[in-house]
């Protein structure tokens, strides 16, 4: 029998204390568009009751098993037998497991060849189970069959490659926002559209989503960023980093709606705006320090929105960065990727899961109590990443009461 790890060290198998709320919202309409303002100003009872029982852990930083070693995990994926995919980014590779979680095979390694990545960023599965990663370092998407020998790739010339998802149309969405290497390719002046969405031949189909102003191309940069979900009939939900906002856009890119919360700290940005300096060829980033009010999001089947907000700001001896590093040697490229701080420590109260009914009224918050990256749902069970401490997936059953 498999060690569990909970996230809420209480018991093997637990329900997560909730907060079963609805909030009281302000609404108005902008542009045409419905804007959604949630307040805690009057809590009352919600007739959603939601919690979350701990079923699996998947992955271990210290195991003995090399194909449970994740570094620096990205994504996960499920095909239509229960089959598991984790992109195991910093390993440079795709790990397959069983529906019983019993290891299958490795799809991929390092390099720039065919069926090879260098630090993937996503990984997703189409309709047919082929595999789409985004390869931002080779600046390409590489799809594979479904027994993980290469079918094709799509080079991007052009385009900083991003996250993507596969869309039932067949088109590929894809989100530009997280590159550092945009910021010197980019016009300082220009705000690209936050959503691209290209064809299986790389061909531009249409652009969404307006990005925010914020008069400096590193805020720009920075406060721009975001997660993003799609759901069964392709509509996209955002949801920002660093400003608090969460936004609902149709298969055709149009905003439906954009909503709001209550948070306890401010999200206004911050008077040092950080530096760019170019010397002799090479460029020093100072990133301004903006507070982050969100992690990750996803839907389930029901169009309810979940979203990893952050209920305060990291504390000093809980932040983790990453330290990168590339050199370029007789045409060579080589990249190294460290993690700085304190990775030890697994838990803490920072992170609110958040949960929004399909028109963006927030009607139920769960508090977490481990560090939380992103949120996938697949059917009705919930898996939070833990990237850069515990490097592992931690699969809940939702149970609706």
């Amino acid at each position: 029998m498999k060690k569990i790890y909970p996230c809420v060290l209480l018991s093997l198998i637990f329900s997560i204390l909730v907060f079963s709320v609805s909030f009281s919202q302000e609404t108005e309409t902008k542009d045409g568009i419905q804007i959604i303002h949630n307040t805690d100003k009057s809590l009352k009872n919600s007739s959603l009751n939601l919690s979350l029982e701990l079923v699996h852990t998947l992955g271990d930083i210290n195991t003995p098993d090399e194909n449970l070693a994740f570094y620096l995990p990205e994504d996960i994926v499920f095909d239509d037998k229960g089959n598991i995919f984790v992109l195991d980014s910093g390993n440079h590779r795709i790990q397959k497991f069983n529906p019983e979680y019993e290891y299958i095979t490795t799809i991929g390694r390092q390099g720039q060849g065919p069926g090879e990545f260098y630090f993937p960023s996503s990984l997703a599965l189409d309709e047919d189970n082929f595999l789409y990663i985004s390869d931002p370092r080779n600046n390409r998407i590489q799809i594979l069959n479904p027994d993980g020998s290469e079918h094709k790739t799509i080079k991007f010339p052009k385009e900083q490659v991003g996250s993507i998802k596969v869309l039932k149309s067949g088109n590929i969405l894809m989100n530009q926002t997280g590159s550092l290497m945009m910021i010197s390719q980019s016009d300082e002046n220009e705000l690209p559209t936050l959503l691209q969405v290209f064809d299986r031949k790389g061909n531009l189909v249409r652009e969404a989503g307006e990005p925010t102003d914020f008069k400096h191309r590193l805020l720009n940069h920075l406060g721009n960023q975001f997660e993003c979900a799609v759901d069964g009939k392709d509509n996209v939900y955002l949801t920002f980093l660093h400003q608090n906002k969460i936004e609902k856009y149709s298969p055709e890119g149009k905003l439906l709606w954009r909503a709001d919360r209550p948070l306890n700290y401010s999200m206004d940005p911050p008077k040092n705006k950080g530096k760019m300096e170019s010397r002799g060829g090479s460029m020093t980033v100072m990133m301004p320090k903006m507070n982050k009010c969100s992690e990750g999001i996803s839907v389930d089947s029901e169009g309810r929105v979940w979203v990893i907000t952050l209920d305060r700001q990291l504390k000093k001896d809980e932040q983790v960065r990453k330290q990168m590093g590339m050199q370029i040697s007789n045409g060579q490229r080589s990249m190294s990727v460290k993690l700085m701080g304190n990775t030890e420590q697994t838990q803490t109260n920072a992170y609110v899961l958040e949960i929004f009914n399909p028109q963006g009224i927030l009607i139920q918050r769960i508090p977490l109590e481990c560090f939380v990256n992103e949120i996938h749902i697949h059917k009705d069970r919930v898996f939070l990443l833990d990237k850069e401490r515990g490097t592992k997936f931690y699969e809940y059953k939702i149970i609706e009461k």
